[in-house]
């Protein structure tokens, strides 16, 4: 019987240090993953953390069939190579039209400036001819004078008299009609010279389009705007492809990490401390960064559906401050990195670094 007490006892005692240890144990692991004291640590670290880089997608500026492929899929490729060629015939003949139109407007505008140098002339004829007109009116004008006293005192006959009377007249018109002939020249030269402005408009026009023409004929062919490796190649020989089609994409030797802290990890944290970066990709590989610079907004404030906390009932939640860190140069397996990849960032906020900023 005291046996069995004794064991009953004993049953209840171990049973009961287990509930404690386990109740110790819960409350350490709230304690450890809160980090509150005794395990607070100044060491604040996310897993929301991605590699970043830029990646340009490359689309066609004309539209067109895709005459030859020069790359492959994740192929490096240099500033400048060649990736695609459209078929330029169409664009070819284009440029061919739009010089042609060019041509035609320049020999408009060399005839303008021939037709001034000949309207030139005429002026200068007419006014030869005023001069002329002036010189026989004057003429007409002695003899009249000469021969109307002669006439009144019956010297002469009154035929003589009307003959000079005539030619006197006729001398007069004859003067006019010069200037009216230097007036017409005058402005048919006029209307030359203001013609030529639209002409010379014309000239420059077909320049451009000339221009224009070339930069689409130049634009089927499709070139690497930097360095880097492509994606996919998204194009296929014969296709049909319109402006905007996406082809590949060009993603460039530059990469970073956005991590994305918590708004209560950020307290201490400052631009230039160092950040050590564990790679999943790599095995979870330790490289080191650093801070560069802050975010100027939570994410949520770039999404495309923003939080209204002014509606319904409100849970406060801890808002992401996206943080950009660079990698420390010269480090083994950099190049094998690619945006996307996820990263564990850790950061010990108890470096010194300059003031944080959200520049």
């Amino acid at each position: 019987m005291e046996i069995e007490f004794s064991m009953s006892r004993y049953l209840r005692s171990k049973s009961a240090i287990l509930a404690l240890l386990a109740g110790f144990s819960g409350i350490v692991l709230i304690l450890w993953s809160w980090r509150l004291p005794p395990f607070k640590t100044s060491v604040e670290t996310t897993d929301n953390a991605y590699v970043k880089g830029f990646v340009t997608l490359i689309s066609p500026q004309v539209a067109g069939y895709v005459a030859d492929i020069k790359v492959r899929d994740f192929q490096r490729v240099k500033k400048g190579e060649l990736l695609i060629k459209i078929d330029d015939r169409i664009l070819k003949q284009k440029v061919d039209q739009a010089e042609a139109a060019l041509d035609a407007k320049k020999a408009a505008l060399a005839s303008s400036l021939q037709q001034e140098e000949s309207a030139r002339a005429t002026i200068r004829s007419a006014q030869a001819q005023i001069n002329s007109a002036a010189a026989a009116f004057h003429k007409a004008e002695l003899s009249w004078k000469r021969t109307e006293p002669l006439t009144s005192r019956g010297v002469t006959s009154q035929s003589e008299e009307d003959s000079a009377r005539a030619a006197l007249e006729q001398a007069k018109a004859s003067v006019e009609q010069a200037n009216a002939n230097l007036a017409v020249q005058q402005q048919n030269l006029h209307k030359i010279l203001v013609d030529r402005n639209g002409l010379r408009a014309d000239v420059e026009s077909a320049k451009a389009a000339v221009e224009l023409a070339q930069i689409d004929l130049d634009h089927s062919k499709i070139y690497a705007p930097v360095d880097g490796r492509l994606g996919e190649v998204g194009a296929r020989l014969g296709q049909y492809v319109s402006v905007g089609t996406q082809l590949t994409a060009v993603v460039p030797d530059e990469i970073w990490v956005v991590a994305n802290y918590k708004e209560t990890q950020l307290a201490d944290m400052k631009v230039g401390q160092s950040v050590i970066l564990s790679v999943d990709a790599l095995n979870g590989q330790k490289l080191t960064g650093h801070v560069v610079r802050f975010s100027p907004a939570a994410g949520s404030e770039f999404s495309v559906l923003k939080p209204d906390n002014a509606t319904g009932n409100f849970t406060k939640v801890a808002q992401r401050i996206p943080v950009r860190i660079e990698f420390d140069k010269g480090q083994d397996n950099l190049d094998r990195l690619v945006p996307g990849m996820s990263v564990v960032t850790s950061i010990d906020t108890s470096q010194p670094g300059t003031i944080a900023t959200t520049n």
